[in-house]
Parts: C-alpha cells; structure tokens; sequence
C-alpha cells in the first residue's frame, strides 16, 4: 500500500486565553485524519471551529498539544518541508513584482538566480500571467495576485498543498476560474491538498473526499463523504448533476446543526 502523504493522529491543541492568561481552552480535540498521495481532502465546518489550526499543525507551525503528526510515514519535527502553504490572507511581498515574488522561495531553498527566474516565469505562465511578471502586487487585480500566490506555491513542487480559503475574498465568476485551474493543475501533478474552505460547494466540487468538523470548542470531526463524482470536472457544471445535488443535501444535513451552534456562539460572544 502507498504511504499517506499526512496524518493526524488523535491531535489536540489547547491554548491560553488572552483575555484571561490564567484559563485555558481547547480548539480541537482527538483528530484523526489521512490525505493519502495524490488526494484532495477538503475541511468543512462553522466558523472558529479550528480548520486552519490544523492546517497550522500539518505545516509544522503549530506543534499540537497532544497527538501525532506524520509526513509520508515520517513523524513531523518542525517545519514540514515537504508542503506548500497558500494563505486565505495576502501573502505577496509589496515590494517586490509578481515574478520577484514567485522567485523568493525558490532562491531561500538555493536556485541560482537564473534558474529561479526561468522556473517562476514558466509558473507565471501556467497560471495565465505570462506578461505581468513586472507588474507589483498593487498594479495587479485580486484574481491575479491569488494566481501569482498559486505559482509562488507551486513553483516549489511540494508533495503536499495546504490552502486556507485561498479563494474566499474573490468574486464568484474569478473564484470559479481558479478552482478550475486548480484542479487542472492538481489533475497534471497529482499532488496531496488538503483544503480549507467555508463553502460546501466549492468541496463537493473540487474534492475526492469532504471531511466535517463539529463547532468549538473542542472541535473534532464528525462525517466523512466519499466525492464520487467523475472527473475531470468544471466546478460550475458539476453542481448541475444529480450526484452532486444528493451529496450536498447529505452533508448539509450533518454540517448545518454545527453551522447553527457555531453562529450562536459567535453572537453569545458578541
């Protein structure tokens, strides 16, 4: 059998309040979970239940309280060097043009400099952005710059990809262009991605299997869905077909209890 590219295992993350350094709470707790080599496992849940923590503890960012993490079958000490990080937030540096940017990692990890530029140009040309390798991020749109964070992650051919709600901020006609390129992209290389996202048709949709996480505290995960689908798929004619309309009324069906419990938590703070 092959090696699952990450897992979780039984993994707790307990940390002090600021408001009170003396209490302390737990954001999930007793997670168990496997991205096998060349998946695409996609994590839903409310708001706050702790996705991106766990994103943060598969990329080594974050050392759980209790619990495990492996990478290939290897137990994860520090950074995990063999992933790819796409932040929901802007992750481009202001100062330096799109090519520089995807550049950057490349020439941290020891590329000389020619050899970077030729594999970012190439990157940005994959992602649509071949003539904008000299714009800065503030000349570029937001869809752009989320391409360019595409190719910035990708130009380092990690075995995994980690995405925090890559595409949340987009409109829907750019963010349905994106996740298509993505899938491309992913359907080409096969890469593990384990992806975080608020919208359950953008996991149906991009997705071999939707993974749900309980509201917090404490939040763990409660359902599994196998995404059988066939693909290659488009991400807006996909949610035409009548598999996809079963499967999303079944996830539904379990996620919008947490969805409600995580909302009333949100105005009980509030």
């Amino acid at each position: 059998m092959t090696t699952p590219a990450l897992q979780l295992h039984d993994v707790a993350c307990t940390f002090v309040s600021k408001d009170d350094p003396g209490q302390r709470y737990t954001a999930v707790q007793g997670v168990t979970l496997t991205v096998g080599a060349g998946e695409f496992v996609s994590v839903v849940g409310p708001t706050g239940c702790g996705k991106s923590t766990l994103l943060n503890v598969a990329a080594g960012l974050l050392q759980p309280s209790t619990g495990r993490v492996q990478v290939f079958g290897q137990p994860l000490a520090g950074i995990n060097t063999r992933a790819g990080y796409m932040f929901q937030a802007e992750s481009l540096m202001p100062w330096r043009t799109a090519l520089a940017n995807v550049m950057a990692g490349l020439e941290f990890r020891g590329s000389a400099p020619a050899e970077a530029r030729a594999q970012a140009d190439e990157w940005l040309r994959r992602v649509g952005l071949g003539g904008f390798g000299d714009r800065y991020p503030h000349q570029l749109s937001g869809g752009m710059r989320k391409r360019t964070s595409l190719a910035q992650t990708l130009a380092l051919d990690p075995d995994i990809i980690l995405m925090d709600e890559p595409f949340s901020a987009l409109d829907i006609q750019t963010r349905q262009l994106m996740e298509n390129e993505v899938l491309d992209l992913w359907a080409k290389k096969r890469k593990a991605v384990l992806f975080i996202t608020h919208d359950l048709d953008e996991a149906i949709a991009m997705s071999d299997r939707v993974v749900i996480m309980s509201a917090g505290p404490a939040a763990r995960l409660i359902g599994e869905f196998t995404i059988d689908i066939a693909r290659p798929r488009d991400v807006a004619e996909v949610k035409m077909t009548p598999r996809f309309v079963e499967l999303h009324a079944a996830i539904w069906a379990q996620l919008r209890e947490e969805v409600l419990k995580g909302y009333a938590q949100q105005l009980k703070a509030a």
